[in-house]
Parts: C-alpha cells; sequence; structure tokens
C-alpha cells in the first residue's frame, strides 16, 4: 500500500473518531477525569564585585505544565487528551567585560508535546484506537537574534489496538501497538536575510506506546511514556542511498519519558525528570537529559 493510501486511511479514521466522540451520547453519566498540574522553579546567585575567582551570578528558572483530560464518552467510545509543556531559560554574567554585565537568556528547556487517543470499547480482548500527536518545542534558538518558531515539528497519526494492562482508581498501565505515518517539518535559513524555508520528510511504519501513571503514596506520584518506532518507508531514502547513513533510518527510534512527583507541602514539590533518546539519524549515541527541580507546584485541576 503507498503512502498517500496509508495516510489518507488514517487521517480518515482520526477525523472519524473526532465526529464520533463530538456527537457521542454520555451514556455513563459520568464528567471528564481531569488533571493539570503546573510548577515552576527558580535559583539565583549573586557576587558582589570584590567577590575574585571568577564567579558570575546566574538566575535559572523553569517552569512545567502537564495536564490530561479523559473521558468515556459513550459505552463504545472513550477519548483521551495530554499536554506537556515546558521551558526554561538561563541568565549569566559576563565576567569577561567590566561591570559583569548580564549576557541574553539561553534556553535550558523548550517542550510542546500534545497527545490524543481515540479508543473503541466494545468489550474486546484489545480496543482499535485512532491517535493524532504534535511533538515540538517554542523555537529554535540555535541562531541568536533569529527565533524559529515551532520547530522542528513532528506529527504523528497512528492506528492499531490497545490494552489496558492494569487500571486501578487513577493508576494504570496501558500499551498499544499500531501502524504510524510521521510528517518533520523543520526550517532553515535560505539567505543572509535570515528569510526561511520549511524541508518536510516523511515515514511510516510500526509504533508501540507504553504509558504509566502510578501513585505510591498520596505525595509520590510516577509517570512515564516509552514510545517506539519502526520504519519501513522514508522519503528521503533516495537522498541518502550510497552515502553511511543509508540504513540509518532504519532504526528503531526511542523515547523514554520518566516523571517522578514528590509533593512536600501542598504547593512545594520535588520533581525528577528523565529522557532517553535514540535517532540514530541525529546521533549514532543515545542523548540523556535530566531535571531535577524543587519548586512551587500549582494543581488546577
Amino acid at each position: 500500500m503507498s503512502y498517500i493510501k496509508c495516510r489518507s486511511i488514517v487521517s480518515f479514521i482520526f477525523i472519524l473518531l473526532l465526529i464520533v466522540s463530538a456527537n457521542a451520547q454520555d451514556s455513563t453519566n459520568t464528567g471528564w477525569n481531569k488533571s493539570m498540574i503546573i510548577d515552576f522553579t527558580v535559583t539565583q546567585t549573586s557576587y558582589s564585585d570584590s567577590w575574585t575567582g571568577g564567579e558570575a551570578g546566574s538566575i535559572n528558572w523553569v517552569s512545567n505544565l502537564n495536564g490530561s483530560a479523559e473521558k468515556q464518552l459513550s459505552q463504545k467510545f472513550n477519548f483521551r487528551s495530554s499536554l506537556k509543556l515546558s521551558f526554561g531559560q538561563t541568565h549569566t554574567q559576563n565576567i569577561d567585560l567590566p561591570d559583569k554585565p548580564w549576557k541574553k537568556p539561553v534556553k535550558s528547556t523548550d517542550l510542546i508535546d500534545w497527545e490524543n487517543v481515540g479508543k473503541f470499547t466494545f468489550g474486546w480482548f484489545v480496543d482499535p484506537y485512532a491517535a493524532f500527536r504534535v511533538e515540538t518545542q517554542f523555537y529554535d534558538g540555535s541562531v541568536p537574534d533569529h527565533k524559529r518558531w515551532l520547530s522542528p515539528m513532528r506529527l504523528t497519526e497512528s492506528v492499531g489496538v490497545a490494552k489496558k494492562l492494569y487500571s486501578k482508581d487513577k493508576d494504570f498501565v496501558s500499551s498499544r501497538l499500531g501502524l504510524g505515518i510521521r510528517q518533520l517539518f523543520t526550517k532553515h535559513f535560505i539567505d543572509t536575510l535570515f528569510n526561511t524555508e520549511t524541508e518536510t520528510s516523511t515515514d511510516a511504519g510500526i509504533e508501540s506506546v507504553t504509558d504509566v501513571e502510578l501513585a505510591f503514596h498520596d505525595n509520590l506520584k510516577y509517570t512515564s511514556k516509552l514510545t517506539l518506532f519502526k520504519d519501513f518507508y522514508y522519503s528521503e531514502e533516495d537522498a541518502v542511498k550510497g552515502t553511511f547513513r543509508e540504513d540509518y533510518w532504519k532504526a528503531i527510534d526511542v523515547n523514554w519519558e520518566n516523571i517522578i512527583s514528590a509533593s512536600i507541602t501542598k504547593i512545594i514539590t520535588v520533581n525528577l525528570y528523565t529522557q532517553l533518546l535514540y535517532d540514530k539519524e541525529v546521533s549514532l549515541k543515545g542523548r540523556w537529559k535530566e531535571t531535577l527541580a524543587i519548586g512551587f507546584v500549582f494543581k488546577m485541576i
């Protein structure tokens, strides 16, 4: 089956699920299961002019939003939407200049991740599903003073079957397996005036996603998401054929995120976030990120 036909089928099924969800009658008499947590962390250091030793003042701040909404819209249809937003900056003084002026802030973290999953709950051993996910960042700041907003951006559409392996209260472990199509949009500068054009690539393959949410205590929560993607189609295959990178796109892509949240008080929390990324086309090694933060938390819902 061609890529165009695959994409048309996936898009049609997902749109159909959205129409079903919009018109479904609520036969379960239950509301939305909603959650939204916002945290903010800031660290500041400063030194007097008489301080010697090359120390520089700094300000670091990070803000995160984690939200989800799920509802059994009808006896045979379930819809879940989740959103993760993260942004942070680091400000430091320039110790190489008199009076130690502050440099322009640089990003320390930047993430937009929005996923929607619709499942048909027929009571079968597995549930058919269609999903749509957007992964991007607020801006690409690799070129100072010239931001490329929402770049790169990856869209993933997938259909397949899902299974909830464990469920108790708000705790659950669920997994899904299906066929997915991904489009990657990347903005590039094309001239000295910093005009941009968008480069697009597409791949299709098998997607596996496992979600975990567990509360070990009223004040301790663990959230994990493991995404695996194995390509069998790549729109730029001809462009890399004959190079040392010609088979890189066939390697399995891995994105494993973990969040451990411990509430010290009602508004003070400790968050440990880790992420393991592996994309052979980007790097031959896995990319690891860790963030440990103590800050203020606001449970909006």
